[in-house]
């Protein structure tokens, strides 16, 4: 069994940009608790948490890494997340695993996009928060660095400690009313603190109104509940690498971070469709429930996937179920991770984080349960970022086309934000993701685990045909090549297809067949619109697929003998492309809309750079902080890379989503060079 219990337990996920420091303070504390007997650092490549041989060669984590250790009675398991916006999903994945965010910044570079998209996600999912100012012995002015974090994040951000000796020390704010700081007179920020916390209890507030001081053993609760609360988002400053503040804020996780119990429950949802509920965990309760949050490769025990359970415990003699899957696990070992390295246990208790190995039942997201509680149960969504950036992928070899689909499914199944499809428009494989270096590694990883290599290059863009105006096309199939031939002959008309047609397919085909007369025999109605369809499906201009257009069949010939399904799906396949080219047919390009967050002093530069890439600025929202926020819309096949240009304008501090939003007509010079490029089979 263990030896600790629920209670003793700390979850924390250390957040923050890449390069402020996580990994350095993980390591100052992992050698203060006295479980690694020599600091490493990243410059070095030999610390706990960044132990990949790419972590190592990047100089940055690119997955989260689990820790643990004791402290003063307190279990403290660490879940280092990867601060590239790359890898932006392994941090958001592990939030649900822990009751405390913590959220690093580097004192000489403020606060950039990342921090505050990690800051928002967890404020929206409930987290108590706290925030950390690395490098305070270089930091030019921290004063101010203090305002834009309050301006930024609210005023609920109160320092428990300050900066002192020009930093190269700490000094503890929060119990202590005395001495001098960098910042100013300690005893101001004690009160600015004291009367946030109290604000949550109305006796102590009362008490304190009338004695005008509180013990500090009186403000443990209320600080606690003012975490939960969101009324109080603790800021401590350090320097790790010179193990300046590092002790105090070991010493803050064990005495003032939730414990699981005391925590802010997890939500799960319960059932799909009309029935769905939401579920909260108790962490106290006799039947299991845990879900993971990180599924890896590991080089010795095979697929690992990593889990925090929220009630009961797990060992080999619980048998949890995963979704509806009436057969249940069988978890033969369960471990507990210090980096790479893993140690069986008996068992994982109840708020505690364990991994399990070679379990195919589970995957990224899959929530163990015990089966009196329901059958379907997943975490509740997390808001992923939506990779965008797309590379086509191509097998380079033999072996790499024969393994390729079995390992692309294995690099999904490890990472939320790695997508890979076949566009049907454009027939490329794409893999797509947060960003140039996030593909990158991927690829890496492709070749370097799994000894499958591919070519790379811009995908496609998935243009759609349509018409903007009515036309009529004909064409008799007659084949005789000895004994029976074949006859068809089809008149149709097209034209745009509008309002409520539109709803009869997703591509808003429309056919109908207004013959009369027998002129066309009913049975062969089917094989013309399937050589229509054939058209729709490959394009008619340029080889893309088309949209809303109304097909009208209205006159043919047929031949009692020779008339067969294949001669009039030919004749209404060419009668269709003659119609098509007739119609003033158009290319549809997609466009997106875009967020994209900069410093304030960046609007111009890029408005005028998106305007330059045929797009356009919606809005401008002033954000805390001297930043912006652009709403913009664009073609795909403009922004497609927008990664690079971006970084390349603002100095790497710019950031962007997008999402497709709707099609427009393509310009006649694009459209032209798209259509000279097309190569119709010879039949058409």
């Amino acid at each position: 069994m263990a030896k600790y219990t629920t209670t003793d337990i700390r979850n924390i996920a250390m957040t923050g940009a890449a390069a402020a420091g996580k990994t350095t303070l993980v390591e100052a504390m992992l050698y203060a608790a006295g479980e690694i007997g020599s600091i490493g650092t990243v410059e070095q490549g030999n610390t706990i948490c960044d132990f990949d041989d790419l972590e190592k060669e990047y100089t940055h984590g690119i997955d989260s890494a689990i820790v643990h250790f004791n402290h003063k009675g307190a279990h403290v398991n660490i879940i280092d997340a990867p601060g590239s916006p790359g890898f932006f999903g392994k941090a958001v994945a592990a939030l649900p695993a822990v009751e405390t965010q913590v959220i690093m910044i580097d004192a000489s570079s403020g606060i950039d996009t990342t921090t505050r998209k990690l800051f928002k996600i967890g404020k929206d999912r409930q987290l108590p928060q706290v925030i950390l100012i690395n490098k305070i012995d270089h930091a030019e002015d921290l004063g101010v660095l203090l305002d834009q974090i309050q301006t930024t994040f609210g005023s609920e951000c109160r320092p428990v400690n300050l900066p002192a000796d020009g930093g190269k020390a700490v000094i503890n704010c929060f119990s202590n009313a005395i001495g001098d700081s960098d910042l100013g007179d300690v005893t101001d920020f004690h009160t600015g603190i004291v009367d946030q916390v109290v604000e949550v209890d109305e006796a102590l507030m009362e008490s304190y109104l009338e004695q005008g001081e509180v013990s500090p053993e009186q403000l443990h609760g209320p600080f606690e509940m003012a975490l939960r609360q969101a009324h109080l988002v603790p800021v401590m400053f350090m320097a790790a690498k010179e193990n300046i503040g590092v002790p105090e804020f070991m010493n803050f996780i064990a005495n003032l971070c939730p414990n699981p119990l005391e925590g802010n429950p997890r939500t799960f949802v319960i059932n799909d469709g009309d029935d769905q509920e939401e579920w909260n965990a108790t962490n106290d309760g006799a039947h299991p429930v845990a879900h993971v949050f990180k599924v890896s490769a590991d080089p010795y025990v095979g697929k690992l996937c990593v889990f925090r359970v929220h009630q009961g415990a797990l060992n080999s003699s619980v048998h949890p179920r995963v979704g509806d899957n009436k057969k249940p696990l069988r978890l033969s070992h369960v471990f507990k991770l210090q980096g790479k390295d893993h140690v069986e246990i008996p068992e994982v208790i109840s708020g505690d984080i364990g991994a399990v190995a070679k379990v195919d039942e589970l995957h990224y997201g899959s929530v163990m349960h015990d089966a009196s509680i329901s059958e379907q149960m997943k975490i509740k969504p997390l808001p992923m970022p939506k990779p965008m950036y797309g590379l086509a992928i191509d097998a380079a070899n033999r072996n790499a086309e024969t393994k390729l689909g079995e390992v692309l499914t294995k690099l999904q199944a490890e990472d939320p934000t790695l997508e890979v499809d076949r566009v049907a428009a454009t027939g490329d494989l794409v893999m797509r993701g947060l960003g140039d270096i996030h593909l990158r590694v991927k690829l890496r990883l492709m070749k370097d685990r799994y000894a499958v290599e591919v070519t790379t290059r811009t995908p496609k863009v998935a243009y759609k045909e349509t018409i903007t105006a009515g036309a009529e096309g004909h064409h008799r199939h007659k084949k005789q090549s000895g004994g029976s031939g074949q006859f068809g002959e089809v008149y149709l008309r097209v034209e745009p297809a509008v309002g409520e047609e539109t709803e009869i397919s997703a591509d808003g085909f429309v056919f109908v067949d207004d013959t009369f007369g027998g002129s066309v025999p009913k049975q062969f109605m089917p094989a013309i619109e399937k050589g229509v369809k054939s058209v729709m499906n490959d394009g008619a201009i340029a080889g893309y697929p088309m949209y809303n257009i109304k097909v009208t069949v209205y006159d043919g010939k047929h031949h009692a003998v020779d008339s067969k399904e294949i001669a009039f799906m030919t004749a209404g396949k060419k009668a269709f492309i003659e119609a098509v080219k007739k119609a003033k047919p158009v290319l549809l390009e997609p466009f997106v809309k875009m967020h994209i967050a900069i410093p304030m002093n960046m609007i111009g530069d890029i408005s005028s750079d998106i305007s330059g890439r045929r797009g356009r600025i919606l809005g401008t929202d002033m954000l805390p902080g001297d930043q912006a926020l652009l709403e913009a819309e664009a073609p795909l096949a403009e922004v497609m890379s927008y990664t690079s240009q971006l970084k390349s304008i603002t100095a790497g501090t710019g950031s962007y989503e997008m999402e497709y939003s709707h099609d427009e007509r393509t310009p006649a010079n694009v459209q032209q060079e798209v259509v000279k490029s097309f190569k119709p089979d010879n039949d058409e």
